[in-house]
């Protein structure tokens, strides 16, 4: 054999040498493949009051889970609590009044144990910037004061708490018959700020948000309910997990600092 082949074979025998070493390392097995985060999609059903603050907490907390996204269905409380009741498919629910959370919990649709009081909010008495100034509930019985528009006490939480506020004023059978309905607490403010009510009642935090209307008053917390907004996690979410985090997140330091910016209250 001459020295060419010679080389040849030594090179192919440190080659199955090589490969022999590599298999008793394990080195030389297929590597699997890294898993991708699985997406998860939530369905945060909310009062509508809660609408610019949840906004800008679905961008922080996005912004360190992307693999979550975040849908809201915005709306007056009641409304809201009658589709989950009729099952629409929502993972976390945020009430602007404990009624209906309470309605929600006797019929069994919460996981009870994410259930927790959040916020707290003021009723305030709106003008439009413009237009007539008001310093006292009081004053929408007079004359000068044709609409007054509410939320629907039945199904909007700060139409309860409204009605609540007007009746120990003794007032509410007075303002009556200028009442005008709104759907929700925004479709509220918005019947002031177009000028199709003379004066209107929202939360604070609404009115803060509006550079179009102007505060004449502050109701007292003793002459209505407490204000305060609870959530829980929806017994039929698809992604309880995921749900229980946001809500996890929600009562977190970061995401008050956003409803604290927004003029919410935080309850101790």
């Amino acid at each position: 054999m001459n020295l060419k082949n010679t080389r040849i074979l030594n090179l192919i025998f440190a080659a199955i040498a090589a490969l022999a070493l590599l298999s008793s390392c394990n080195l030389f097995q297929s590597v699997s493949p890294v898993a991708t985060p699985q997406r998860t999609s939530l369905t945060v059903s909310a009062a509508i009051s809660l609408s610019p603050a949840l906004a800008e907490i679905k961008t922080v907390y996005q912004g360190s889970n992307p693999n979550v996204t975040i849908t809201y269905n915005f709306g007056a409380s009641g409304a809201l609590e009658q589709q989950i009741q009729q099952g629409a498919p929502v993972d976390v629910f945020l009430s602007a009044a404990t009624k209906q959370m309470d309605a929600l919990q006797q019929a069994n649709l919460l996981i009870n144990d994410t259930r927790r009081n959040l916020l707290t909010n003021r009723l305030v008495l709106i003008t439009a910037k413009n237009g007539v100034v008001l310093t006292d509930f009081k004053q929408l019985t007079e004359a000068r004061i044709k609409k007054i528009a509410i939320g629907e006490p039945k199904s909007v939480p700060v139409g309860q708490y409204a009605e609540e506020m007007l009746s120990k004023l003794g007032l509410w059978q007075q303002v009556l018959p200028k009442l005008v309905l709104g759907n929700n607490v925004r479709q509220v403010l918005t019947f002031v700020e177009s000028g199709n009510a003379d004066a209107g009642i929202v939360y604070a935090t609404d009115a803060k948000a509006s550079p179009k209307v102007a505060v004449g008053a502050t109701a007292a917390t003793n002459l209505h309910s407490t204000i305060v907004y609870p959530l829980a996690v929806i017994k039929s979410s698809r992604n309880p997990a995921a749900a229980k985090a946001f809500v996890e997140f929600l009562a977190g330091e970061r995401a008050k600092i956003v409803f604290l910016k927004y003029g919410f209250g935080l309850v101790r």
